[in-house]
């Protein structure tokens, strides 16, 4: 009997982590990526552990661990370099049952490029959705430079700006802005050892993270006009917006290299999709649900869908009827995601001197009666666990990691 056959349009994390998951079921899969490369560049990703039990239904979870950074020590700053709260990767592990941790994207990628065959990833290869299919009978057919391809089961995982929800969703409004703008750089350490933190000022924030590998991985935010661009370089437009804030920022920003800054505009889907899928094609990650990266989950829920899709597939009597389940399961998680994380990114945003003070006292306020309360925050994000169905029991070690 034939493979079923599946084209994933998009190769970012939940495209490839779709494909993935996918194949280790039995299906022939295509994943169709329009950059020349699919390596991303100067950008890192918090795995929480609501992610990483997902990663461990694909065998990738040890792996993605064994290669990322612990996140947690650390905690919340003001510019002046005032602790708001301070934050403990052992109250993570108790209250969740593992670790958030960081590495690479390009990392990350790599390990999820690698569990699938040679020739399975197309790169510079632009791809159009021309007909999404029925799902008891017309296959989809996806339009390319070489030609169009039918398939049993399109994934639309091509982003923010999706085309591929566009065709399926034409009267939706699509994304809008969330009125900030994002700075991301990888550089080497600085000579001075700090603490890991995120530090929150009038309209602005700023991250600093290690990662494992001794690099620094770095972000900033800041209120913004869609569309603004520095008039000389992003780097200059860092040091400006940043430069006099505490130790170590001025010197992570002064060993950035200034073609190595990425800045992007955050855009979310505050108005959720009537659905997931329609036909033969269904959509993941940003394409269907994208949020602004203040609880830094855009990425952990394109793992989830990825896995929630594929389970749905496998145990359902029929395409339809998986496709529709997983937008049952997947559509109102999401939405919420997308609510918290749109209502965290409103107190990054504020801008007035009463707001900021009252913002500054509450987290410091909350974080006198210990981590645990701050990570409250996260109570029914990071502690989803994939479907039983799905994978092995695994227990946890002496840390909480899983295993």
């Amino acid at each position: 009997m034939d493979k079923p056959r599946a084209v994933v349009i998009g190769g970012g994390i939940g495209g490839l982590t779709t494909a993935v998951a996918l194949h280790g079921r039995g299906w022939h899969v295509t994943v169709l990526e329009r950059a020349t490369s699919l390596e991303p560049v100067g950008a890192g990703i918090s795995l929480a552990p609501n992610a990483q039990r997902a990663l461990d239904v694909i065998g990738l979870g040890e792996e993605v661990r064994s290669l990322a950074a612990w996140q947690g020590e650390g905690g919340m700053r003001a510019p002046n370099g005032r602790w708001l709260s301070r934050t403990d990767s052992a109250a993570a592990v108790e209250r969740f049952g593992g670790p958030l941790v960081l590495l690479h994207r390009a990392t990350f990628v790599d390990r999820l490029a690698a569990r699938l065959p040679e020739g399975a990833i197309r790169t510079g290869a632009a791809a159009r959705l021309l007909d999404p299919g029925t799902a008891g009978g017309a296959p989809a057919v996806v339009g390319t430079e070489a030609g169009s391809m039918e398939a049993d089961l399109v994934v639309g995982a091509d982003g923010i700006g999706s085309a591929v929800r566009g065709v399926l969703f034409p009267a939706h409004p699509g994304p809008s802005y969330a009125g900030f703008t994002t700075w991301r750089i990888v550089v080497p350490a600085p000579e001075r050892s700090f603490s890991p933190h995120e530090t929150w000022g009038r309209g602005a924030l700023w991250g600093t993270q290690p990662l494992k590998d001794g690099r620094i991985y770095a972000y900033g935010a800041a209120v913004a006009p869609a569309g603004a661009r520095a008039a000389d370089d992003e780097k200059a437009e860092m040091a400006r917006r940043f430069g006099d804030w505490h130790d170590p920022i001025p010197a992570v920003i002064a060993a950035a290299e200034p073609d190595q800054v990425l800045r992007n505009d955050v855009y979310q889907l505050i108005d959720p999709l009537p659905a997931f899928h329609r036909g033969r094609t269904v959509l993941v990650g940003d394409s269907a649900h994208a949020m602004a990266p203040s609880l830094g989950q855009g990425g952990n829920q394109s793992v989830e869908d990825a896995i929630v899709l594929v389970h749905r597939l496998t145990t359902s009597p029929d395409l339809g009827t998986g496709l529709a389940a997983y937008t049952a399961d997947r559509l109102p998680r999401t939405s919420a995601v997308v609510r918290r994380a749109a209502r965290t990114a409103r107190l990054m945003r504020l801008s007035s001197t009463p707001a900021v003070a009252v913002r500054d006292a509450l987290m410091s306020t909350v974080s006198r009666f210990g981590p645990a309360l701050v990570l409250r925050t996260f109570d029914g994000i990071m502690d989803w666990r994939p479907p039983r169905s799905t994978y092995a029991a695994r227990t946890n070690d002496a840390h909480g990691t899983l295993r």
